[in-house]
């Protein structure tokens, strides 16, 4: 741990420092980027994809329990970039989030405000001393009645905004770079083009030719406003199409 100038004030996360800098924020920051793993999401005219990259660390773990992408509603879901444990216990609290807001008010939370609740919550836990950030970025998608497909993105400084597509995680700044050349024209894209839009930057910032097996994928539609994920054959159907594009 570097010493010098940030010297003691990296304790404490409520402690700022000098420079006017949060460390253990910070740090948080780069335990996302530690997690090796790099998600896309993106917002087409009239759905939202997310796509992540499936790694299984033990030849002896049973695949169909690695996961990053969480279902938080019927109709919201979620990928999350950083630490493993951490991202199951933010999905769970998103869960309670937008359970209680059906309760209490009738109808399904809007993904728009399940974002500000997660964002006010991490927020939350960079001011108080018992508690430490969460190590993970959450990149969230749903279809609003209202305003159509949404797609948001919490960090762990409590920060929440609205995307026409972004990235998280170790290749984060080389995805983001790729995205807005292909989102400078402003394309309207379909389903189909969203899905392989993400797919395909995230094939091309990491330079690697995926399996179906090692990728995760997650989408929205207005026809069709369920969250659900793709099977090994449905990706394996956009890999060849992309595959054949190139």
């Amino acid at each position: 741990m570097s010493r010098g100038a940030s010297a003691g004030f990296d304790r404490h996360i409520t402690v700022f420092s000098p420079e006017g800098r949060l460390y253990q924020v910070e740090y948080a920051f780069k335990a996302i980027k530690a997690s090796g793993v790099t998600s896309i999401g993106v917002r087409g005219k009239s759905s939202c994809c997310i796509v992540t990259q499936k790694k299984v660390p033990d030849k002896l773990l049973d695949p169909t329990t690695v996961t990053n992408i969480f279902k938080l509603t019927p109709k919201i879901g979620c990928v999350q970039t950083g630490m493993t444990a951490d991202a199951r216990a933010q999905a769970q609290r998103a869960r309670y989030e937008a359970a209680e807001f059906r309760y209490k008010y009738g109808y399904d939370i809007p993904p728009s405000y399940l974002a500000q609740r997660m964002g006010n919550i991490a927020q939350v836990y960079t001011q108080q001393a018992y508690m430490r950030p969460l190590g993970v970025s959450m990149i969230l998608i749903g279809i609003d009645d209202e305003f159509g497909p949404q797609l948001y993105k919490c960090d762990p400084a409590g920060y929440y905004v609205g995307y026409k597509a972004t990235a998280s995680g170790a290749k984060e700044n080389e995805a983001n770079n790729a995205l807005e050349k292909k989102f400078k024209s402003e394309p309207e894209l379909d389903l189909t083009q969203t899905i392989r839009t993400a797919i395909g930057t995230l094939q091309g910032v990491l330079s690697a030719d995926f399996k179906s097996s090692s990728l995760e994928v997650g989408i929205v539609s207005v026809e069709n406003p369920k969250f659900r994920t793709l099977t090994e054959k449905e990706i394996d159907e956009h890999l060849t199409a992309i595959a054949e594009q190139d």
